[in-house]
């Protein structure tokens, strides 16, 4: 296949992947929303679980020696295989108890409820037994599993209409507004924007460039891959997995900006570590040790925040709200990213 046309059909089909990527992260953020805390962490532990599966693929190939038509093929089989198995497992899913418990349960989990007519909004102090004020001609109104059953004379002027929530029974709650939904989650949206944008304006375009000082040879090969990727998705995969211990600043959302602010400084010193190939800069990290000490902190704190915005996010708007949240989380997660690797362009003219 000539050159052009290789290149245009891989971009296209970028282009697709990510874009249908990007809808499939969105609904099932929407529909982690449903699920208790510890599931959400569980999605992000196995998204970095996969970096880590394509970091071990790639040393593997280089320790095997194999032909490059042989590691092409083996690359393209084993997410193939994975996928599959993905797929079988999210069709099974609905018919599973537990997950139709929480993917259909709605705002009845709550007890509260109002009760309101046209002349008074009547509410229940026990939400079973005679409600006062609530009667028609000294008829009761009793209350049973939060439905309002009335004991109405022919001559009753006034129907009860049953609310659940502030909405009226048996109708669908309103429509989410995406600048309302914005407005609750905006401090995770900036997060998630700040940690790609951090993360991907050194990795891997600085990261990977970093060279070891050591006299061996066979540790100068396989330093780029075990230093930069296989730590980085490993420590990023243990990183999103905390979430599921602790999630600090959860009660202080205020401080997770500067939090993950901190993160800026990470960059100058990477920046500084052994990248023979520089011309402004100086380099201050010779030694190999300095580049993994950073690179551990670096990614760390990636899976950390990561995994952290996108599981609190959720909690931040109501349940019929979770799905348009995770959409707009997602579409922030792609904007870091793409800020991210624009910003890496830049950062690599300055060395």
């Amino acid at each position: 296949m000539p050159a052009q046309s290789f290149f245009s059909i891989t971009m296209a089909s970028v282009w697709f992947i990510n874009s249908f990527c990007a809808v499939l992260q969105g609904s099932l953020f929407g529909q982690l929303g449903s699920f208790p805390q510890s599931y959400s962490t569980l999605f992000l532990s196995g998204q970095g679980m996969a970096g880590t599966f394509a970091a071990t693929a790639m040393l593997l190939s280089m320790a095997s020696g194999v032909d490059a038509q042989t590691s092409a093929l083996s690359y393209f089989v084993t997410p193939c295989v994975g996928t599959l198995i993905s797929i079988i497992c999210y069709i099974l899913l609905p018919h599973k108890d537990f997950a139709r418990h929480h993917l259909h349960k709605r705002a009845q989990e709550e007890p509260g409820y109002e009760l309101e007519t046209k002349a008074e909004l009547l509410s229940p102090e026990d939400g079973l037994g005679p409600v006062p004020g609530a009667t028609q001609g000294g008829e009761p109104l009793s209350l049973s599993n939060g439905i309002a059953i009335a004991l109405e004379q022919e001559d009753s002027k006034c129907p009860l209409e049953i609310m659940n929530g502030s909405n009226g029974a048996g109708l669908p709650p309103p429509k989410p507004s995406v600048l309302g939904v914005l407005r609750k989650i905006w401090q995770m949206a900036l997060c998630i924007v700040m940690v790609f944008s951090i993360t991907l304006s050194v990795f891997p375009a600085i990261t990977a460039s970093v060279a070891s000082t050591s006299e061996n040879e066979t540790w100068r090969k396989f330093f780029t891959p075990v230093c930069c990727f296989l730590l980085f998705n490993v420590m990023d995969w243990l990183g999103r997995s905390a979430t599921s211990y602790f999630l600090w600043p959860e009660k202080h959302l205020r401080l997770l900006p500067a939090v993950v602010g901190l993160r800026l400084l990470l960059v100058p010193l990477l920046l500084l570590c052994n990248v023979p190939q520089r011309e402004y800069l100086p380099m201050l990290f010779r030694q190999d040790a300095w580049f993994v000490l950073f690179m551990v902190v670096f990614s760390l704190s990636n899976g950390y925040f990561v995994s952290l915005t996108m599981c609190l996010a959720p909690k931040q708007v109501q349940p019929h709200e979770s799905e348009l949240a995770g959409a707009i989380m997602t579409f922030f997660l792609a904007l870091g990213l793409s800020c991210g690797a624009g910003l890496s362009f830049i950062l690599k003219a300055l060395l």
